[in-house]
């Protein structure tokens, strides 16, 4: 685990100690470093929730997907505007994207695959015009994908963030400082394959990806640059539609935006249990009325009805008798 003394230091700005064996939960003790702009901490095996009283003013750089993390987004994170990536793909978070996410003003790259996410897309999302890299996808999220999405330029807008590197001072033994160069990396998946991207790519890189959730209804208009993202970008929602999919949307009317529960799916068709009772009970009362009036016009049918009721109730008659004499206590009335 994270020693506690790391929070002694007061002038820490940089924290990477991806790809080891560290366990445990994240220490408060991190909470102390106001300095700091850098914290990987990517696969390894913490659990828990990030502590809550993060509150570095600097930080710019946060990466901590890979690991065992649960709960709810971190609020850490609410209102760093100089935030440029959030990287927690590969947990256990649980909840919905929260409103504040539109507080992230510099926010670059969103990296929260394979959780266990939920809710709707949030229209917030759209007031991120410096987002480059949005990766929902192996979620739970359900509804239609906000229009205003396509407004975001995606990688095109004159005032991004650089996520080329990040630049430490060191200080060596003979007391003299040098710079060291720190790549920012990533990890996107692009046509349905996931690569690895770090360096000055970064400031070049685009893309979205919403793949295998239950998103509904209609794909973004395909302005900006989503007209360059393809099929992989959507696919594993069975009830989306639109281009760059296969599957058109029919004119008849939108689809449906209600929760893809898909349990009243089978065959590939979606049954509407609205229409379902609805139908039920108007075919109810169409069998009914039928019978009455087939009573009322043919006397014949009317006689042997009222015979079958009669005898119906013969029948129930001498079933108590004989079954419930038997009983102590049980006198006929």
């Amino acid at each position: 685990m994270l020693p506690t003394w790391m929070g002694n230091m007061s002038s820490l700005s940089t924290i990477v100690l991806a790809q080891n064996q560290l366990e445990g939960q994240i220490p408060i003790e991190l909470c102390k470093l106001d300095d700091l702009s850098l914290l990987d901490l990517s696969e390894n095996n913490f659990f828990g929730s990030v502590p809550s009283c993060f509150n570095s003013s600097h930080i710019k750089f946060v990466h901590l997907n890979k690991n065992r993390l649960s709960g709810p987004i971190p609020s850490a994170f609410q209102n760093k505007s100089d935030l440029v990536t959030l990287n927690l793909r590969d947990n256990y978070l649980t909840g919905n994207i929260p409103d504040w996410i539109s507080s992230l003003s510099s926010l670059s790259i969103l990296l929260l695959r394979e959780n266990h996410l939920g809710g709707r897309i949030p229209i917030q999302l759209c007031l991120l015009q410096n987002l480059n890299m949005l990766d929902l996808s192996n979620n739970n999220f359900w509804g239609p994908i906000p229009p205003c999405l396509s407004n975001i330029t995606f990688g095109k807008s004159s005032q991004k963030p650089d996520l080329q590197e990040v630049k430490i001072l060191v200080k060596s033994l003979t007391q003299e400082y040098y710079s060291v160069d720190i790549e920012e990396e990533v990890e996107f998946a692009t046509k349905g394959r996931t690569y690895s991207y770090k360096g000055d790519i970064l400031n070049y890189m685009s893309g979205i990806d919403l793949s295998c959730n239950r998103l509904t209804g209609t794909t973004p208009d395909r302005k900006n640059q989503f007209g360059t993202f393809d099929e992989s970008s959507y696919e594993g929602n069975p009830l989306l539609c639109g281009l760059p999919l296969h599957n058109g949307c029919t004119e008849i009317g939108p689809p449906s935006t209600m929760p893809a529960d898909l349990e009243g799916e089978e065959g590939g068709s979606f049954m509407d249990m609205g229409v379902f009772y609805i139908s039920f009970v108007v075919a109810y009362i169409t069998m009914l009325l039928g019978i009455v009036a087939v009573l009322y016009i043919n006397p014949y049918w009317r006689r042997e009805w009222f015979n079958f009721i009669e005898a119906c109730i013969d029948i129930c008659y001498y079933f108590i008798v004989v079954h419930c004499r038997k009983l102590p206590g049980f006198k006929l009335a």
